[in-house]
């Protein structure tokens, strides 16, 4: 004891091996969120071809982080039979076309309770079995340089609520090549709608999905479609999925110009849809086989005189042999109901015709680029025919004349995405 005096110490701790003194720690500091972190899911991507990791992003005070990117391709092709001679205004089809598939540019905002998503530019979507106009020849026939447009109010995890020009709940394969394991889209993708106005309400719990619609069908302009998508992950490998629509109205597109009724067809405008697919991805390999069902009802006074309706299955795979080579194919059979001849409904080619369709796909990647090659072939059966010497009276499949039931294609796209 050294006189009268209090000698105070810390306490002491334990810690380690070591003693410490027991010091309050100092307060942790407050979390802000990282800037440009979001995961994008838009656009959808299928395959080795795959949203960029790293999107260009633009932090804006008091908005939010704004991501840019863009896909500008290109491809090349032949064909055999090339379709008839196309009425005025429309363009004619050609044996071969060098010509764009991409050039647009996406600007989103992804992540707080206000989002959206833009896609601009010139577009290109080739598909089996249809005629295949120049690039900005569509953009101007289907959805315009503005095809994809909308915003999305995020309400809680679960509930969101989005309108504007948005891609269709209805289908399985995307409207872009880009997006899809194949250059060009299939058969059964011909009777679904691609892109609609309107307005969409979302719900997500867990495994399941659920999405409902309210939009103008085939682009039509006038909001009479209700639309549908259910879907299911069973676990990491297994998923099913049910999705259509119909036009709870009646679209009359006889009084619009013909060149609007290339986006908006008179039969699918007024058709109703339903589609069932199921998909098991496991490692490099990927199948989603898909079943789709579609009915036109008779309306004499929109010119639509016998029912009519499709049954089609599809199956579409890949397999990844590296990280930046696959090998993707499909294989289609669709056909129509009716006898031959025996009506003017014709939502495939003619009444009782019917339709198979194989295509393989092997596509090449390297960073942001791609380099993808396509064979295709359409066979065609019970085919309304026309007689040749006669131009008045086409037959409903391939051929100046209408009446070939094949046709090949060759195809190479390469581009980037960013």
């Amino acid at each position: 004891m050294i006189g009268s005096s209090l000698l105070t110490y810390p306490a002491l701790t334990w810690c380690g091996d070591a003693l410490a003194a027991d010091v309050p720690a100092a307060p942790a500091p407050v979390a802000t969120p990282a800037s440009c972190k979001t995961a994008l899911s838009l656009p959808a991507y299928g395959g080795i071809i795959k949203q960029n990791p790293d999107p260009a992003c633009l932090t804006i005070p008091g908005f939010g982080d704004l991501y840019v990117g863009g896909a500008v391709t290109g491809y090349a092709y032949t064909q055999t039979n090339p379709f008839p001679f196309s009425p005025a205004p429309l363009p004619n089809d050609r044996a071969g076309r060098v010509d764009f598939t991409n050039l647009q540019a996406f600007v989103q905002k992804a992540d707080g309770p206000f989002q959206f998503f833009v896609q601009a530019g010139a577009y290109a979507i080739p598909a089996l079995g249809l005629v295949n106009y120049g690039t900005f020849d569509q953009t101007d026939l289907l959805f315009t340089p503005l095809p994809v447009a909308f915003g999305k109010f995020v309400i809680n995890d679960n509930w969101s609520i989005q309108g504007g020009r948005m891609p269709t709940l209805i289908g399985t394969e995307a409207p872009f090549t880009f997006q899809n394991l194949n250059i060009q889209r299939g058969l059964l993708f011909n009777q679904e709608n691609t892109i609609n106005h309107g307005v969409q309400l979302n719900y997500a719990e867990g495994p399941w999905s659920v999405s409902l619609a309210g939009t103008d069908g085939f682009f039509s302009g006038q909001i009479s479609w209700f639309t549908g998508s259910v879907a299911y992950k069973l676990d990491d490998n297994n998923s099913f999925g049910v999705n259509g629509g119909l036009n709870l109205g009646r679209t009359n597109v006889l009084n619009r110009s013909l060149r609007y009724q290339f986006a908006t067809p008179l039969f699918q405008q007024n058709s109703g849809i339903f589609s069932l697919n199921y998909t098991y991805s496991n490692g490099p390999f990927s199948v989603t086989p898909y079943f789709q069902f579609t009915h036109v009802e008779r309306d004499v006074g929109l010119g639509i005189f016998t029912d009519a309706s499709t049954y089609g299955g599809a199956v579409l795979a890949s397999y990844a042999f590296t990280d930046n080579f696959a090998l993707a194919g499909r294989v289609e059979y669709e056909e129509q109901t009716g006898i031959r001849g025996s009506g003017t409904t014709s939502l495939l080619y003619g009444p009782g015709s019917s339709a198979v369709s194989f295509t393989i796909t092997p596509t090449f990647t390297m960073n942001r680029f791609f380099l993808r090659g396509e064979y295709s072939h359409v066979e065609l059966f019970d085919i309304t025919r026309g007689d040749p010497a006669n131009l008045g009276t086409l037959g409903t499949g391939f051929g100046r004349t209408g009446n070939r039931t094949s046709q090949d294609r060759y195809m190479v796209e390469a581009g980037i995405t960013f």
